[in-house]
């Protein structure tokens, strides 16, 4: 497998090794040892699918405390994947990073404690899976808003389908219970 640094400190694009013929292919989409040696260690505590269509946008979510890495990946379709920066004190604070994931490119992200996660569905339809280090805690669940303009991510669709609670997160200017990191 192949591990790409990003622009943010600790989130990875991962691109696993795929053995490809007429037949299909086949791809380790997880070995505990190889993901170590890249510094993505669990321990591993919950795994989620979520299907969505065209234009829904999920996130931008966190958890805290008790915060999850998530190493994500999509199955079937195509999304536009960021991750947010929200550990105050950190140097690329409120920085941001997006990929495209799709099952045709079998790309992963690893999405560590410490930052928001969301992505919008750029195919018909998607099934995107999420492996989280820690359970989840809907009285931890947080999140900022999607369009934060001091963010300013480049979502590569416009009016996209939100939920009413992802509409009506705060700012990251104005969130309340981000992590903190310490350097």
């Amino acid at each position: 497998m192949r591990v790409i640094e990003t622009k943010l400190p600790g989130v990875l694009l991962i691109m696993p090794r795929v053995f490809e013929d007429e037949r299909g292919f086949f791809m380790e989409i997880f070995h505990e040892a190889r993901y170590a040696e890249n510094a993505i260690t669990g321990p591993w505590r919950q795994d989620n699918l979520s299907y969505s269509k065209r234009g829904v946008l999920r996130g931008l979510h966190y958890q805290n405390p008790e915060p999850q890495g998530k190493l994500v990946s999509v199955v079937a379709g195509e999304v536009w994947d960021v991750a947010v920066d929200i550990r105050q004190g950190s140097p690329t604070f409120g920085k941001w990073h997006g990929e495209i994931l799709s099952a045709e490119n079998h790309r992963q992200l690893w999405v560590p404690e410490g930052f928001a996660h969301g992505f919008v569905v750029l195919s018909e339809e998607a099934l995107f899976s999420y492996k989280c280090t820690s359970l989840y805690k809907g009285n931890y669940d947080s999140g900022i808003r999607w369009d934060d303009p001091e963010i300013a991510i480049e979502w590569p669709i416009t009016n996209p389908l939100i939920s009413p609670k992802d509409a009506n997160l705060p700012f990251l200017s104005v969130a309340n219970n981000l992590p903190i990191f310490r350097f």
